[in-house]
């Protein structure tokens, strides 16, 4: 088998890997969004352009809506993907008006969305916001009750906020390495913060092992971080809870929200972090759950998961 034949194999199961990726979640993907996921291999938007096009093989797994793919027998996905899509844009406005409030809190350094609505693939408009907050070093409890403020002052207007994970600026390394957590890291959108993310997208530079062509955001935003008069007041805030108060403040909510979170979830998940650095509630195990589907997935289109070395690009 020469080069380019056996880089087609490849690059048709590494397309059909990233769909059945996406079918765990419902969610048929346009071209540029099959390249930017793209499991496992490295390619160009014109060679994954082309296998889509010319792949027997594809032919037979996949269908094409419009200027959408899917796996065969899917179709129905795109008019429910639209769907989602129109609420999630109702949904969006609310997220950035939140995002920069919480932006403007003492000691929170960077603010994105994650979870589904990163993806424009939230079932209503009136579905949670999820939020990954990263805060100053020590003041991860103190910034989130801060965050719970803005939480509360939501929820009187029907708006629904999770800032599910905070995690200081000395955590921003994630684990488990796995596709799971690429993926998260990968599509989330920050709205504040951009060096900070940048940083984090750096750190954690092992994603594009699972993601080699997601090298950037997938989706352009303003960037919503505070400025003047609020960068004033976040200051200010900073100087007031930055020494012993703050520490003591710190100290006492992680002790007090520690007992409450472990009473409450007494079988705590993998996927939970109640400490110093971070606080991850994900007291249900969603990326076990995920990973076992695609795993069944792979398994009924006889694939294998993805090696984790990426091939080089074409020359040509």
């Amino acid at each position: 088998m020469d080069y380019f034949t056996s880089r087609q194999n490849s690059l048709e199961e590494a397309i059909l890997r990233t769909m059945i990726y996406a079918d765990v979640f419902e969610y048929p993907l346009q071209v540029a969004e099959i390249h930017f996921f793209l499991i496992g291999m490295r390619a160009t938007l014109d060679e994954v352009y082309e296998v889509l096009s010319t792949s027997p093989r594809l032919a037979v797994d996949l269908e094409q809506i419009g200027d959408y793919y899917t796996l065969r027998g899917r179709s129905d996905l795109v008019a429910l993907r639209e769907k989602r899509a129109d609420a999630s844009v109702k949904l969006w406005k609310k997220a950035e008006r939140y995002a920069a409030q919480i932006a403007r809190l003492p000691f929170v350094r960077m603010v994105a969305i994650t979870g589904a609505l990163s993806m424009l693939n939230a079932d209503d408009h009136h579905d949670d916001i999820d939020y990954l907050v990263v805060t100053a070093a020590g003041r991860v409890w103190l910034a989130r009750l801060l965050a719970l403020g803005v939480v509360r002052l939501a929820r009187l207007r029907g708006v629904h906020l999770c800032p599910n994970y905070v995690l200081s600026e000395s955590a921003l390394p994630q684990t488990p390495r796995d596709l799971f957590i690429a993926h998260e890291i990968v599509q989330m959108v920050p709205l504040s913060g951009i060096p900070v993310y940048q940083n984090m997208r750096w750190i954690n530079g092992w994603t594009q092992v699972h993601l080699p062509n997601a090298t950037d955001t997938h989706r352009p935003v303003p960037d919503l971080s505070p400025k003047r008069l609020g960068k004033s007041l976040q200051r200010i805030g900073e100087r007031l809870l930055g020494g012993r108060l703050g520490t003591a403040l710190e100290q006492w909510e992680m002790r007090r929200k520690q007992r409450k979170l472990r009473a409450e979830n007494p079988q705590r998940s993998p996927a939970v972090f109640l400490d110093a650095t971070q606080v991850k509630g994900h007291f249900t195990d969603h990326g076990a759950r995920v990973l076992t589907q695609y795993k069944a997935g792979l398994v009924a289109h006889n694939l294998r998961e993805a090696s984790g070395k990426t091939a080089p690009l074409s020359s040509g």
